[in-house]
């Protein structure tokens, strides 16, 4: 059985932003490779980000003052792969497990889950490397889309399964911005 390669990055949601993002660059000894008004992406090391922090106040404004927004949004893992992401996809559909977001992101390829609680899990695969991503960070086509395009995981294993190459499996693809789910935030 495929199993991720390992722990990607955790996305925060806050309403406290310029004192989250410090905090972060303070502990982990962290910086920013994107920051504007709504999200902040944190890198410490190889990883084009450990951390990225969502804006509440800019991506929901006039919020009710709960807390029930704040928090972890999802917890990503990552996968050596197209192929093994496509094969756990498959595996997981045919235990009834299926994702309600399908994305790319640009740098990576992702399948969005959420468990029995309610705890949203990113499943992904890099399409880009580390420098490469952290560049795309900084890229126009990163500012005019920084959700990603959504993409058809069926497709995608029939596309794997006849023989595509890992490139082509990983290219992102034309297309609007991907809608989030209402119901799931990020």
């Amino acid at each position: 059985m495929t199993v991720p390669a390992h722990l990607a990055h955790i996305v925060y949601m806050t309403r406290r932003y310029a004192a989250m993002i410090d905090w972060y660059c303070t502990v982990f000894n962290a910086h920013p490779v994107h920051r504007d008004p709504a999200l902040t992406f944190l890198a410490f090391d190889e990883e084009n980000h450990r951390f990225a922090i969502a804006n509440l106040d800019v991506m929901r404004p006039g919020g009710d003052g709960r807390q029930g927004d704040i928090g972890v949004n999802h917890t990503a893992f990552t996968y050596a792969g197209a192929g093994d992401l496509l094969e756990t996809y498959a595996r997981l559909k045919a235990l009834g497990i299926t994702p309600y977001w399908p994305v790319h992101h640009g740098m990576t390829l992702s399948l969005y889950y959420q468990d029995p609680d309610g705890n949203r899990i990113e499943l992904q695969a890099d399409a880009l490397g580390p420098q490469d991503a952290i560049a795309y960070f900084a890229s126009p086509a990163f500012a005019a889309n920084p959700i990603g395009v959504g993409y058809d995981p069926e497709a995608l294993l029939a596309d794997y399964r006849a023989g595509a190459s890992e490139a082509a499996l990983l290219r992102l693809p034309t297309g609007p911005p991907s809608p989030i789910p209402s119901e799931h935030g990020l």
